[in-house]
């Protein structure tokens, strides 16, 4: 079936024309207006407080001069909301716009609008203690630059990662040396566990979500009132090279203390909560309490539409509760990876408080209906937040949504299936399209509904019309720009900075085909993987169909960690063990970083062992065997079309 409902030339003329909202979406987003708490200003006090200085130059550039981040891109962000973003998510877009170095309180500061995240820099006795170094050695030499030139000079002393997310280390090569970690002359403190999950949410499912945060962080769209306006807890991810510096220092327990440079730190630990490895800390001589990323100025994600694990709400909101009841009364300020500092202990203290009593409402209440029978769908339709907790915007859903944390809550208890059988062996979603648009009566019959529900305001039973058709019948052209538009008109209803960046680039990927980011940069995470997680990234990548045949056996020995690991294949699976020293049909010694860097494409085979960094013994053909085993990932691929 290629049906088209629209001559070529129309629709090449409504493919080009200028997005606009429908008068659906103007009426839609009025509505949400005018439940708003337009006369709460709080946080545009609190955003601009405490000013230093803007940015040093206009733009974040690499070594070779291509731009990483524009700060000319925020000026827009201004004034009334335009009629295609949400008025509470271009609220939120004003508000991270605002870029530079501030005042926190004495002896502490903060870069922010420089990344996703901001570097918080307190001052010890010799030197900066820097919190968070932001994604990219770029954007954080450029943000520790800006201090110096404003603060005076002063070496870096130590690094504190409070959770195990890129954007809370990625950039710390950018300010500090591995050589100078790894000798302690820099100390670099983080959460127990950080490590290790570090590493591990980039590996096994890594480049599935890599691929959907494209999407979800509006990498491929522009900057503009059509395009990406906000992350929702930033302006955006700043481009350029990822590095990963091991921690030297590991808090292990709630209540643990360091003294660093002089300045004393209180730690408590908050595993699983946005993050599988995350800490809160409190300096009592500067009455100042760090937040992580537990606290924000939006609603956070219990299931982010990147991808990861799902997270505790319940366990969330009661460290939250720790938190206000350890150190809320004994507060001036409290601080955070994102957003912008709050002032006043009565303020810190409402501020936990709403936050914790938002993430347990919405696991109670999800809770409650999934016991009464509602599935998850159901349960995101039915749930709304109590108009006090609700009214505060820092619970408002401009980076998290109420109904994909109601739906997690569900996901976390429950898992994806309802409990109706009709859900237990569904049809493929191609297949099922199919089959929709035969028994609705076909292409050109499916569309026409589309377009009389997309002239009613009902975009989203539009697009679902809409994404049967073009599964069903992919070479229609017509389908595919009908539901871009859909898709536009959603995101310029949406509250919540990642659905709305989502429904850009699925628009993207219709009318364009599935894009990528153009440039690939360096990725320093690999280098921490150790073996046993190199092999887990390998049987992931294992064809069933190549693994058949007679078992067989490859040890790996790596010298320099003293392990020897045993891998064997046999019925499809490729397993691994740690220790065992059976006999192998052929055996690799090799160092850990070279075994990674061939593994990763960076070094070949023959050169290792002309360096005398490989040795193999054994069959060869086993060997041969073993390496045509492996399916690299694809960068590239579809999320909204065949």
């Amino acid at each position: 079936m290629k049906i088209s409902l629209l001559p070529a030339l129309l629709l090449a003329a409504v493919a080009n024309a200028a997005p606009t909202a429908s008068p659906a979406t103007v009426a839609d987003n009025a509505a949400l207006a005018a439940t708003l708490a337009w006369d709460d200003r709080l946080d545009f006090d609190f955003a601009g407080r405490g000013l230093v200085a803007g940015p040093a130059a206009s733009q974040i550039r690499d070594k070779a001069g291509a731009v990483l981040h524009d700060f000319g891109d925020d000026a827009q962000f201004s004034g009334p909301a335009p009629a295609t973003v949400n008025p509470s998510l271009w609220r939120n877009a004003t508000l991270l716009a605002r870029a530079g170095l501030f005042k926190v309180t004495d002896g502490i500061w903060q870069v922010r609008g420089y990344d996703l995240s901001n570097m918080t820099i307190i001052a010890g006795k010799t030197g900066w203690i820097l919190v968070d170094p932001l994604t990219t050695t770029e954007a954080a030499a450029a943000a520790l630059a800006l201090v110096n030139a404003k603060l005076g000079t002063r070496p870096v002393v130590a690094v504190i990662y409070t959770h195990s997310h890129v954007d809370h280390f990625g950039g710390a090569g950018g300010v500090v040396t591995a050589a100078d970690a790894a000798a302690g002359k820099v100390a670099v403190i983080a959460p127990q566990g950080f490590l290790e999950h570090a590493v591990s949410e980039n590996v096994i499912a890594g480049p599935a979500m890599l691929r959907r945060a494209e999407y979800m962080f509006g990498a491929l769209l522009p900057r503009s009132a059509t395009g990406h306006v906000s992350a929702g807890l930033g302006p955006a991810r700043t481009a350029g090279a990822i590095s990963l510096i091991a921690p030297n220092d590991s808090i292990q327990a709630t209540g643990d203390t360091r003294t660093i440079d002089g300045v004393r730190f209180q730690f408590q630990m908050t595993p699983n909560t946005e993050a599988p490895a995350e800490m809160n800390f409190y300096l009592p001589d500067l009455r100042a309490l760090c937040m992580a990323e537990n606290a924000n100025g939006a609603m956070h994600n219990l299931l982010t539409p990147r991808g990861a694990l799902v997270r505790d709400a319940h366990g969330w909101s009661n460290y939250l509760l720790e938190a206000r009841r350890r150190y809320a009364g004994q507060s001036d300020v409290v601080f955070t990876s994102h957003f912008w500092p709050r002032w006043g202990a009565d303020e810190v203290s409402r501020y936990l408080l709403l936050h914790a009593q938002a993430y347990a409402f919405v696991h109670n209440e999800s809770v409650r209906l999934m016991n009464n029978g509602l599935n998850a769908v159901e349960i995101g339709e039915a749930i709304q937040l109590p108009a006090p907790l609700a009214r505060a915007w820092f619970n408002r859903p401009n980076y998290g949504s109420l109904k994909f944390n109601a739906r997690a809550v569900y996901q976390r208890y429950l898992g994806a299936f309802d409990g109706d059988p009709v859900n237990l062996d569904p049809l493929p979603r191609n297949d099922v399209a199919v089959r929709y648009v035969a028994a609705m009566g076909g292409v050109a019959k499916v569309m026409a509904l589309a377009a009389t529900a997309a002239a009613k305001g009902d975009d989203r039973w539009a697009a679902t019309l809409l994404g049967h058709v073009v599964r069903a019948d992919p070479g229609n052209a017509g389908a595919r720009e009908a539901l871009a538009q859909r898709y536009e008109q959603l995101a310029y209803r949406s509250e919540t900075a990642p659905w709305r960046d989502f429904y850009l680039s699925g628009a993207l990927e219709l009318r364009a085909g599935p894009k990528t980011t153009a440039t690939v940069n360096g990725n320093g995470i690999a280098a921490n993987l150790q073996v046993s997680q190199l092999l887990d990234t390998m049987s992931v990548r294992v064809k069933p169909e190549a693994a058949g045949g007679a078992p067989f056996t490859v040890a790996f020995v790596i010298p320099d960690m003293k392990e020897r690991h045993l891998v064997t294949i046999a019925n499809g699976v490729m397993l691994h063990e740690l220790g065992v020293t059976d006999a192998a049909d052929a055996t690799l010694t090799v160092p850990r970083l070279a075994l990674i860097g061939m593994v990763g494409g960076q070094v070949k085979a023959m050169d290792l062992m002309e360096q005398g960094k490989l040795q193999i013994d054994g069959d060869p053909a086993v060997l041969q065997r073993f390496l045509a085993l492996f399916q690299p990932p694809r960068a590239v691929f579809p999320l909204v079309t065949p």
